[in-house]
């Protein structure tokens, strides 16, 4: 069974919208966390609007990540989208939840959440995250979008934590299943 692996930037604030603040922060060691993110995955799922940001950057991009992204197989979740051109994308428009518990039940690697907001939300809804990784920015934005809106309760189990000494922090968890 495929875990859906939800990966974020995320400021003090729990804030994960436009994560723009996170560039003076980024160095190689932030680099290779991400990397064995990618190293053990095989699948990105997207919500619309990460998804269109991604198609417009990733293409023409030089970065070191952008082979995988360009190549990697991408699930694009939207009910307004009725096509989604960007290499190895599937659009998936209706029965959500049902196709994404298909995809969790799939031989494979792990299936990463960039991004995505209205999309982690409904995940989170019908326990389907089975690991978060979180980069937590030594900012606070204010507003924006967060990763767990207001209303929302869950129980995480910490798996890993590591700072770098750029002032961020990765903490990796598991919803503790266990406690409901």
């Amino acid at each position: 069974m495929r875990r859906v692996v939800v990966t974020e930037f995320m400021s003090l604030d729990g804030v994960m919208e436009e994560p723009a603040w996170t560039a003076p922060y980024w160095n190689d060691d932030i680099a290779k966390f991400k990397a064995e993110e990618q190293d053990t995955s095989d699948a990105l799922l997207l919500g619309r609007m990460t998804y269109q940001g991604f198609a417009a950057a990733w293409p023409t991009s030089a970065d070191e990540g952008a082979d995988y992204m360009n190549n990697v197989r991408k699930y694009v979740v939207s009910t307004t989208l009725d096509k989604v051109e960007w290499n190895n994308s599937t659009l998936i428009k209706e029965n959500i939840v049902e196709e994404l518990t298909k995809l969790k039940q799939q031989d494979g690697q792990d299936i990463l959440v960039y991004g995505s907001a209205k999309l982690v939300q409904t995940l989170i809804q019908h326990d389907l995250v089975d690991c978060y990784r979180l980069l937590i920015y030594p900012v606070v934005v204010g507003k924006g979008k967060r990763l767990f809106k207001e209303g929302t309760t869950a129980t995480l189990k910490l798996l890993e934590s590591q700072s770098f000494r750029s002032g961020v922090v990765a903490l990796v968890y598991e919803p503790d299943r266990k406690v409901f």
